[in-house]
């Protein structure tokens, strides 16, 4: 049996339940049932007109309408560290390359000083080319790189002090980072993506691996991938924590890229199954995200959740 300090809450930052009240009300119940976690995703503004495809659906179609709300990531970090007391605050996932790097450390790092240590970074290269183009970042095949050299400059503004660093992608004299995150030597970096890049990441940089959408029936070979670059790196494998994102659609199926069910919906059997495979397979954190479109049916999927799949998994 899975307690609920073993699980997440996406409260959801887009599509038509991204409403403050909504998402306060949310963050709130996660930390009333006793959640362990509490996270946001990253978009800053959808192109009207784009060609990139979302890499995890079934057609390439993301899983909102683009004109739905969204709001960005951390101004809602920022309230919701002050709105709670209690659950951890994740990012599931910040794109690294959206903003400057020495800011965005120190946003982080800002957020974790006033959460008290709750902070943590789930990185993330993203997708959504337009988008980049939109803010300024022209290096889109780059992106990785980039990701790279931000996750090295928020460790080491985290860790505090005097500051310069000297990359590929970003550069910058010395400057003083005061105060340095709380949580030390930098909070918890856990690394999107399910390539083998990503993977590599993981190894280099990251506290551990965030997948997301692919289902127990083909993470197996990822995760043997991971331990060959593990391996190969000479890291520890267990050193490397595993969490799992999950889409939860109670009574309806959908397909995802790499399933013919996505893990996460169906019946309240079939989750019960998809999660028990993926805690078998070494996941410990697992994160969900209700698709329900009215806040009435969020609440109900979330009650189902918490009292007829938490306890079984």
């Amino acid at each position: 049996m899975a307690e609920l300090s073993t699980f997440g809450l996406d409260v959801g930052i887009y599509g038509g339940m991204a409403r403050p009240e909504i998402i306060l009300e949310l963050a709130r119940l996660a930390e009333d049932r006793g959640f362990e976690s509490i996270w946001v995703a990253d978009h800053v503004a959808f192109p009207v007109q784009f060609k990139s495809q979302y890499p995890y659906a079934a057609k390439g179609d993301f899983p909102a309408r683009l004109y739905d709300p969204w709001l960005e990531q951390f101004s809602v970090l920022g309230v919701l560290a002050g709105a709670t007391k209690r659950v951890k605050l994740g990012t599931a996932v910040l794109v690294m390359p959206y903003r400057n790097p020495l800011l965005q450390a120190r946003m982080l790092v800002t957020v974790d000083q006033f959460s008290g240590g709750r902070l943590i970074l789930g990185a993330g290269v993203g997708w959504l080319e337009e988008e980049f183009e939109a803010l300024d970042f022209h290096k889109f095949k780059q992106r990785g790189r980039a990701t790279d050299e931000a996750i090295e400059i928020f460790k080491a503004i985290s860790a505090g002090g005097e500051v310069g660093y000297q990359g590929e992608i970003y550069k910058f004299d010395p400057v003083f980072s005061v105060p340095g995150s709380l949580q030390r030597p930098h909070p918890p970096v856990m690394v999107g993506g399910v390539s083998d890049p990503a993977l590599r990441r993981v190894v280099r940089h990251g506290t551990g691996w965030l997948a997301v959408a692919m289902g127990p029936g083909k993470l197996p070979e990822r995760l043997d991938r991971l331990r060959v670059l593990a391996a190969e790196a000479g890291r520890p494998f267990a050193d490397i924590a595993l969490d799992f994102k999950v889409f939860v659609s109670i009574g309806e199926a959908k397909r995802s890229r790499f399933d013919d069910r996505e893990p996460g919906t169906g019946s309240e059997a079939d989750i019960i199954d998809d999660l028990k495979r993926i805690r078998d397979l070494g996941f410990g954190r697992i994160l969900v995200r209700s698709r329900a479109g009215t806040l009435d049916e969020m609440r109900r999927q979330i009650d189902r959740f918490v009292t007829a799949i938490a306890p079984k998994v």
